[in-house]
Formats: C-alpha cells, sequence, structure tokens
C-alpha cells in the first residue's frame, strides 16, 4: 500500500472520530442555537461516515462480522464479476476490431528494415550469422548427399547428346590449329622412333617378307628374286628408313603440298563427323555405358568434405564474413527496401498473418484473465482490489461524513426556522 492510500484510510478514519467526538462532545450545548446546530451537524455526518463505511464494507465482507443480506458483494458474485470482466474486455476494451485498427497503424515492414539494417554490423548479428552458418555446414550428411550428387551427375550427362560435345569441340580444334599441333606431334614422334636401329631392323624384315610371299611368274618372279638376293633385311630397312625419314621431313614444313591435302582431309572428316548417324549413335552408346560404370561416389565425398572444411575455415574469418556474407545480406536488403510492391507484400503479410493470430487467439485474452483472477482466493482478490481502488472507496467516506455534517447543519437551520 502506497503513502497517499495509506493517508487516505486513516484520514476516513479521523472524519469518522471526529464526527462521532464532535456529536458526544455537543449534547450539554444542545439547548444552545449553536450547540443544536453543531450537534445537528455532527449527528448527521456520523450517520452519512457511518452509512458510507457500511456501504464500502458490504463490497469486499461482512460489516463487523455479521452476515447481513445483500453484504460481502465481491465474494459472492465473484464468478459473474470475472465474467463481466472477461466480457468487457473481449467486446468493449480489447476487441479483435480495435486491436486490428492499431495493427493497421503500425507499418511492419520499416520497423524490421530499421531494425534489420541496425543490427547488421554489430558483433552480435555476426557472431549469430557465423554460428548459423556453421551448424548448417556441419549437419550436412555428405555421406547422403554424395549419392544424391551422383545420381543428378549422372542423369545430366546421359542426357547430353555427343553431337552437343562435338560440335564446339571441332570448332576449337579447327581454330586453334589443334590438328596441325597432332600431326606435328605425330611426325616428330614418328621420326624419333624412324631413326632407331630398330625401326630400321623391323622395316627391313617385314618388307623382306613381302617380298617372299609376292607371288609371281615367269620373268617378273625372276626379278623378285634376283631383287631379293641382292639385299637382306638391314638394307632393305635402310631404304626404307632414309625414304620415310625424308617424306616426315617434308611433311613438317607448312608449306608442303601433301601435308596441305592430309590437313584438309583430316578437316573434312571432323566437320562432317556430326552428319554421320551411326558414328554419333555408337559414341552416344559408349558415352553412356561409360557413364553407368562410372562409380565417381569417393571422388564426390572427398570433394564435398574438402569443401566443408573450407567454408568452415572461412567462417572462422570475420573479414570474410563482413566481406561476402553481410554484404550479401546487406545488398539483398538493399534491393527488397528498393522496391515498394515486394515492401508492400511483406508488410501485407505480415499484417495478414498478425491478423490470424489473433482471430484464433483473442479468446485466450479472458482465459488469461480468468486464469489469473481464478488463482487468487477470496482475501487475496479483495486485498488487491481494496489497494487499487482504496484510495477511491476511503474518500467516498470521508465525503459521507462531510456531506452528512453541512446537510445535518442546514436541516438544523431549517428546523429553527419553521
Amino acid at each position: 500500500m502506497s503513502k497517499k492510500e495509506r493517508k487516505s484510510k486513516y484520514l476516513a478514519k479521523i472524519s469518522l472520530g471526529v464526527m462521532t467526538v464532535g456529536f458526544l462532545a455537543s449534547l450539554p450545548f444542545q439547548d444552545s442555537f449553536i450547540g443544536r446546530l453543531l450537534q445537528g451537524g455532527f449527528e448527521a455526518g456520523l450517520v452519512g461516515g457511518l452509512a458510507d463505511w457500511f456501504a464500502v464494507t458490504a463490497l469486499f465482507r461482512h460489516p463487523l462480522g455479521i452476515p447481513i443480506p445483500h453484504t460481502a458483494l465481491l465474494p459472492k458474485n465473484r464468478d459473474r464479476m470475472i465474467r463481466g470482466l472477461i466480457s468487457m474486455l473481449e467486446n468493449d476494451w480489447l476487441t479483435k476490431e480495435s486491436i486490428r485498427g492499431k495493427i493497421k497503424q503500425i507499418n511492419f515492414s520499416d520497423m524490421l528494415m530499421n531494425f534489420a539494417y541496425k543490427e547488421l554490423h554489430s558483433s552480435t548479428f555476426k557472431k549469430g550469422i557465423a554460428s548459423i552458418l556453421k551448424q548448417i555446414i556441419n549437419n550436412v550428411d555428405i555421406e547422403k548427399v554424395a549419392p544424391i550428387i551422383e545420381k543428378e551427375l549422372k542423369a545430366k550427362l546421359n542426357k547430353v547428346d555427343v553431337t552437343a560435345i562435338l560440335q564446339p569441340v571441332i570448332h576449337q580444334t579447327i581454330s586453334k590449329k589443334v590438328d596441325e599441333r597432332a600431326l606435328d606431334y605425330l611426325l616428330n614422334e614418328t621420326g624419333k622412333w624412324m631413326v632407331t636401329e630398330e625401326a630400321k631392323l623391323k622395316m627391313g624384315t617385314i618388307a623382306k617378307q613381302l617380298l617372299d610371299n609376292i607371288e609371281a611368274d615367269g620373268f617378273m618372279k625372276f626379278a623378285i628374286n634376283s631383287f631379293v638376293n641382292l639385299l637382306n633385311e638391314e638394307k632393305i630397312g635402310s631404304i626404307l628408313q632414309s625414304f620415310f625419314l625424308s617424306r616426315i621431313s617434308m611433311m613438317q614444313r607448312s608449306d608442303n603440298e601433301f601435308r596441305e591435302l592430309l590437313l584438309t582431309r583430316i578437316r573434312k572428316e571432323l566437320e562432317s563427323i556430326q552428319d554421320r548417324e551411326e558414328l554419333i549413335a555408337e559414341l552416344n552408346q559408349w558415352k553412356n555405358s561409360f557413364i553407368n560404370d562410372w562409380n565417381p561416389s569417393v571422388q564426390i565425398t572427398d570433394m564435398l568434405k574438402q569443401l566443408q572444411n573450407k567454408l568452415l575455415l572461412l567462417i572462422e574469418d570475420e573479414a570474410f564474413i563482413e566481406q561476402h556474407v553481410i554484404s550479401f545480406i546487406k545488398n539483398f536488403l538493399d534491393h527488397l527496401n528498393s522496391d515498394p510492391v515486394k515492401m508492400e507484400n511483406i508488410e501485407n503479410w505480415v499484417q495478414n498473418q498478425i491478423v490470424y493470430l489473433i482471430e484464433q487467439n483473442h479468446s485466450k485474452i479472458g482465459e488469461l484473465v480468468k486464469e489469473n483472477l481464478e488463482k487468487l482466493d477470496n482475501e487475496t482478490l479483495i486485498n488487491m482490489m481494496e489497494n487499487n481502488v482504496g484510495k477511491d472507496l476511503q474518500w467516498i467516506r470521508v465525503n459521507g461524513a462531510i456531506c452528512g455534517f453541512i446537510i445535518g447543519l442546514i436541516l438544523t437551520i431549517f428546523k429553527v426556522l419553521i
């Protein structure tokens, strides 16, 4: 109880005491006009004070503990009072319409944006974002994700037509003269092998076997046998070696006619590959077979683990959070804030959600009040109400005594005059 409430309570008792003392003190002087006047005033003041004391007390308890009818109104009508209070809250003070009206006056989207911008660069927000990202990354089950990626990767690769790959590959091969470099590489490697003793003997042996197996009649057979008898494998190989090396050397010159013819033929074959349906079908079949037999799950798992560890290290870096994560969020907020349509949609969505919650839970206001009131026993409830409205109730008693005193004076004067 506050100091003012205690003062008003004492004042009510004092006013009643003054009226009682005044009434008793005026009895010996009732023969005089002043005595009768004061007696009438104090008497009426005493009656008024007692009547108001009775009325105020009867609201909460039985006066003097006597069970007088129509007293202790609050305990007797507790349930009805609670129902009335709940009805007043739900239907008069905190109606759905009044709450919705107040909610519509608030721009939640602007409030959210201002709050987001304010907290965006705070250390708490950065730590929170880093913690959330870390939990998300750590909670990723790589063993379950890897098969999904493998399945999707194979599905995408199976849908890819070889023609779509060959066309740009062939174009790049020709435009960047990869075919020429490939031919030069082949000629160079062939030339390296051709100068070896092994190559010479190999070519000589093969050539002699071919000559020995040639079937001819008459003079031709005699000529071939004579030529073969004059040369052995080494000599034949040496002749062939010199011949091929000279041809390779000629083919390595960029202005060589045979080189140009060969490259032209190679390019025509490359450009016509995509029009050869049987070859494309075989390549697609080979590609699909290779993809189906391919098992990259181990490589994908390792790659994902490396990526996971790298991301965790990056998240520990405050500079990375500031430059990339916070910057991304800020750009997103700027883009969102600059679009009135999106902001309006956000506002409408928030308003609708709040209105929906109000519609669904409005009755819980009354339920909450009822639950809290039902937890209180009668004495606690009475004390609580007396403490909250006691000042006004005590002034009713004071006013009753004062008004009674004044009316008593008026009535006494009226009686004297008549």
